[in-house]
C-alpha cells in the first residue's frame, strides 16, 4: 500500500497519514482483521517520528478504524462497515484506439462446444487417448531425474530433441538434414511467424493456396505481406498461375501433403514444377506439412524440402501427431536463414520449455513416436471407414474429398444445398460442422462443409454422419427447384 507524506505541505504529517490509511481502509486495501504495522517500524520505514505515527493510529482508534490488542498489535476493526470508495469514472475510448493496429484473428481450429452431449466435427482435433501412457510417464520420469539447467537453453532448441528429430525426418520423409538444420519452436505457427519477420518487408507478395488455412494467411499479412491467393485443384496448388517475372511473389506457402482444407496432395509433376519456378525466381517455399504422417491407401510422395532443401522451408508439429497441448513445432531451413531464425527465436521467447523438449526428445528416442504413429494410422483409417459408409446414404447430394490422408473431410455440395443451412440444422440437433468458405479470400466461394473425425469416437461418428445425411436429404428434398420438378411431374400425370 502506498503511502505519501509530504514534509514541506501546510497539512501535518500525522493527519496526512491518518487520512491515508483511512482511505485505505475505506477502499478495501486494508482488509477487516489485518495486522497494521508496529508505530516504530512504520515510522522507520516512512522515515519520520514514531510521535506522527503514533497520533495517527491513536486517531484511528478513536474514529472506530483501528483496534488495539494488548501484546498483539493494531488490526483494521471487523465490526467497520463496507463502505469502498468509489473509483475515479474513466472516459471510454470511443472507437477503436489509434495504437491498436492490429485485426481480430479468426482460429481455424474452433474451441469446443459447450455442450457435452453435442457431437464436433473440429477440424484439427487428434485422438489422444490411444497415446501410451507408460511411455509419456517413462520420459517424464527420465526427465525429472536430470538436473534443472542453471542457464537459459540454447534458442534452436535442445541438441538430443534436434537430433532426433533430424533422423525421425531423414527415415520418414526423406529430408536430407541434420541437427544443426533444426529448431525447435513454441508451434508450427511460430515458426511461420519467424520465417515471415526474417523474410517478408512490408508490401512483400506471399503467394497463398485458395483456400487455405486462414491463421497462417494471417501471420503474413500481419506481416505487411500482399496476399496473392492462388487456386488449388484435385492435384494441389496450380503452379501454373503463379506469376512470372518482376511480378513473382517472394514467398510462396503450401500444404503439399494434405491441403488444407480441401485434402487433395500436390502432384509429383507440380512439385518439381514449384521447385523450378522458385528457382528461376528466387523465391523461398514454406512447406507446412501438419499432418503428413497419417496417409492411406496411397503411396507417399516426396517432401520438398527432400527435393531442394535450399529453396524450402519445412515446419512440423507435435500438436497434430501426439497432442494440441504440447505446443512444440520444428522449422528445417537453409542454413542462411535458420541463422536468422535462430536470433528470432532469443527474441520472441528465447526457447522452448527445456523439460517438455527433453521428454519428447526421450519419447522419440526410444521408437514411441512411431510406435504411436503406426497405431493411429490404423485408428484413424477406422474412423474414416466409419465416416464415408455413413456418409453414402447422402451420395446423390453430398460428395466426400480430402480422403487420402489426414483426419479430417470436406463435403462438396449439390447445388440444392445450403451449407449455412445444413450446418444451422444439424447444429440445432447436436451436430457442429465447419463451413468451408470462411477458408476463401473470396467473396463468392464455393459452398462446403468440412468434418473432422481425429477426436471423435467411432459411435460418435456414426451418429454425427447419420444426422447430417439426414438433414441434407432432407433440404434437398425440399429445395424450391426439386418442389418444382415434383409439381410438374404432378401436373403431366394429371
Amino acid at each position: 500500500m502506498p503511502l505519501h507524506l509530504d514534509r514541506d505541505g501546510a497539512v501535518p504529517v500525522a493527519r496526512q497519514l491518518q487520512a491515508q490509511l483511512r482511505d485505505a481502509i475505506l477502499q478495501g486495501q486494508l482488509r477487516p482483521g489485518e495486522r497494521l504495522p508496529s508505530t516504530r517500524t512504520l515510522a522507520r520505514v516512512l522515515g519520520t517520528s514514531r510521535g506522527a505515527v503514533m497520533a495517527a493510529y491513536d486517531d484511528l482508534l478513536t474514529e472506530g478504524y483501528l483496534v488495539g490488542q494488548v501484546g498483539s498489535g493494531t488490526y483494521v476493526s471487523v465490526d467497520l462497515p463496507a463502505a469502498p470508495v468509489a473509483p475515479a469514472p474513466h472516459t471510454p475510448v470511443a472507437g477503436t484506439p489509434h495504437w491498436l493496429r492490429a485485426s481480430p484473428v479468426t482460429p481455424d481450429v474452433a474451441p469446443a462446444t459447450k455442450d457435452p452431449h453435442a457431437i464436433d466435427f473440429r477440424v484439427g482435433q487428434p485422438a489422444v487417448a490411444p497415446l501410451s501412457d507408460e511411455a509419456w510417464k517413462r520420459a517424464w520420469r527420465r526427465v525429472s531425474e536430470e538436473s534443472l539447467p542453471g542457464a537459459y537453453a540454447q534458442a534452436a532448441g535442445d541438441p538430443e530433441l534436434r537430433a532426433e528429430i533430424a533422423a525421425y525426418l531423414h527415415r520418414s520423409r526423406g529430408v536430407p538434414c541434420g541437427p544443426d538444420d533444426v529448431v525447435i519452436t513454441s508451434g508450427a505457427i511460430q515458426g511461420l511467424h519467424l520465417v515471415a519477420r526474417a523474410v517478408l518487408a512490408p508490401g512483400d507478395v506471399a503467394a497463398f493456396e485458395e483456400p487455405g488455412y486462414r491463421l497462417a494467411r494471417q501471420v503474413l499479412r500481419e506481416r505487411g505481406a500482399r496476399i496473392l491467393p492462388v487456386p488449388v485443384d484435385g492435384d494441389g496448388l496450380r503452379v501454373s498461375e503463379l506469376p512470372v517475372g518482376a511480378e513473382a511473389p517472394t514467398l510462396v506457402y503450401t500444404t503439399p501433403s494434405h491441403q488444407f482444407p480441401l485434402g487433395s496432395r500436390l502432384s509429383l509433376p507440380r512439385r518439381r514444377a514449384l521447385l523450378d519456378w522458385a528457382q528461376a525466381h528466387d523465391s523461398l517455399i514454406v512447406e507446412d506439412d501438419y499432418d503428413g504422417e497419417f496417409r492411406y491407401d496411397t503411396a507417399p510422395l516426396p517432401a520438398l524440402a527432400a527435393l531442394d532443401p535450399s529453396r524450402v522451408v519445412y515446419l512440423g508439429t507435435f500438436s497434430k501427431v501426439l497432442s494440441p497441448a504440447l505446443r512444440v513445432g520444428y522449422v528445417v531451413a537453409p542454413p542462411v536463414l535458420r541463422e536468422r531464425l535462430e536470433a528470432l527465436k532469443t527474441i520472441a521467447d528465447y526457447h522452448t520449455s527445456w523439460p517438455v523438449q527433453r521428454a519428447l526428445a526421450i519419447f522419440l528416442r526410444a521408437g514411441d513416436l512411431e510406435r504411436h504413429l503406426a497405431r493411429m494410422r490404423r485408428v484413424y483409417a477406422r474412423k474414416r471407414a466409419a465416416l464415408v459408409r455413413e456418409l453414402e446414404g447422402a451420395r446423390d447430394v453430398a460428395r466426400v474429398g480430402g480422403l487420402e490422408a489426414g483426419f479430417h473431410v470436406h463435403l462438396d455440395l449439390d447445388a440444392r444445398l445450403n451449407a449455412e443451412e445444413v450446418a444451422r440444422q444439424s447444429a440445432a440437433r447436436g451436430v457442429n460442422v465447419s463451413l468451408l468458405a470462411p477458408f476463401y479470400v473470396a467473396q463468392n466461394a464455393p459452398g462446403g462443409l468440412l468434418l473432422g473425425y481425429g477426436g471423435l469416437e467411432i459411435e460418435q461418428i456414426r451418429q454425427g454422419a447419420r444426422v447430417l445425411v439426414e438433414v441434407m436429404n432432407h433440404q434437398a428434398a425440399t429445395s424450391p427447384g426439386r418442389l418444382r420438378q415434383r409439381h410438374a411431374r404432378q401436373s403431366d400425370h394429371r
